[in-house]
């Protein structure tokens, strides 16, 4: 399994309106091969000002495929039409292999 984080650094003041463009996204991911889960995190206190978009994948083939898909343009769409001054800077866009899970209890 793969983990791919999207790390957003927001403006708190925009705050609410990005997360409910992620309250209403369209959901075009959930359907697609290889995908098996979603999360959207909102940092709390002062340790950061980046929200993390992360997406579980069953392998890294998978969430290439999904980056190549005509759904991943249409669930992006909204994305670019944000406008600039809700960011605080560029996200930073990280890849992991899971090397362990609690949830896994085929061991």
């Amino acid at each position: 399994m793969v983990v791919v984080t999207n790390r957003i650094p927001v403006h708190k003041e925009h705050w609410e309106e990005f997360e409910a463009r992620f309250k209403d996204r369209a959901g075009l991911v959930d359907g697609c091969a290889g995908f098996i889960r979603n999360l959207v995190l909102r940092p709390e206190g002062d340790s950061t000002d980046y929200h993390v978009v992360m997406t579980f994948w069953e392998d890294e083939a998978s969430f290439v495929a999904w980056t190549k898909s005509d759904a991943f343009v249409q669930a992006h769409k909204k994305a670019r039409e944000t406008p600039r001054e809700f960011y605080k800077g560029s996200n930073v866009f990280e890849m992991f292999s899971v090397i362990s899970d609690s949830a896994d209890n085929s061991a």
